[in-house]
């Protein structure tokens, strides 16, 4: 039903200053969001490296920004790859010089981090 906005009964006062939406926890949507996923509760696998490169690395990765060797370039890599992939491992998930920590996918897991970087490398 519509009150008119000068309407002062407590029906209209209770209408127009009622919450407009609903907050959940964490254990509210415990089984909602499992199922809607499909998944019936099982984690979800990690995400290969080409997804995660395509939807958290490229954005700097293919296009060089802010320094960062573009993925299949040997010559830009060939200095970091010297170092060893556990200290490109570390770079990637504890940030390095412009690159924040997880290059910013703060949904990545340590394994999809690593599945990344494992991609990254396997075009050289």
């Amino acid at each position: 039903m519509a009150y008119a906005a000068n309407d002062m009964s407590p029906e209209a006062i209770a209408e127009r200053t009622k919450p407009v939406g609903s907050v959940y926890t964490a254990a509210d949507l415990e089984g909602i969001v499992d199922t809607a996923a499909g998944n019936s509760g099982e984690p979800a696998a990690p995400r290969s490296g080409e997804a995660v490169y395509t939807a958290a690395c490229a954005a700097c990765h293919a296009t060089g920004a802010a320094g960062a060797p573009i993925k299949g370039d040997a010559d830009a890599w060939g200095p970091r790859v010297a170092q060893g992939r556990d200290t490109l491992l570390s770079h990637a998930l504890n940030g390095f010089n412009a690159m924040p920590p997880r290059g910013a996918c703060g949904n990545c897991s340590d394994e999809e981090i690593t599945n990344a970087v494992d991609y990254m490398l396997e075009a050289l």
